[in-house]
């Protein structure tokens, strides 16, 4: 039985992005994760051990948004997605950013990529 782990509203500040100001100053990303894997050994055992614990799982997504400055945010989701299928439980990893300071020269509430990937065999 597969089920769904959702992370939503992961904020940290990141250097990404395709302009100078964007690489010096940084800004806020929100970062949404869903993975979808078997939940039964956990829902038995109620060890967090038989699942994805998702409080290292933010750690390790912030690392990667805190880290190595990249262009686009759909590298930035791509290199999010390695971190979600590192878990060999996770089947099918869904991860969207959201830019909501992105240099729009308009008003608007959010820019977002999403990016879904299954694990390979």
């Amino acid at each position: 039985m597969t089920g769904t782990i959702t992370l939503s509203g992961l904020r940290a500040r990141g250097r990404h992005g395709v302009y100078d100001f964007e690489r010096a100053q940084g800004q806020d990303f929100v970062v949404d994760a869903e993975l979808r894997l078997d939940l039964r050994p956990a829902a038995a055992s109620d060890d967090v051990t038989d699942t994805v614990h998702y409080g290292e799982l933010a750690q390790r997504l912030v690392e990667v948004i805190s880290g190595e400055p990249v262009n686009l945010i759909e590298t930035l989701a791509d290199r999010l997605l390695d971190v979600c299928l590192t878990d060999p439980r996770v089947t099918t990893a869904t991860v969207t950013v959201h830019k909501p300071e992105a240099p729009v020269p308009h008003t608007f509430t959010d820019v977002a990529v999403t990016m879904s990937r299954g694990r390979t065999r």
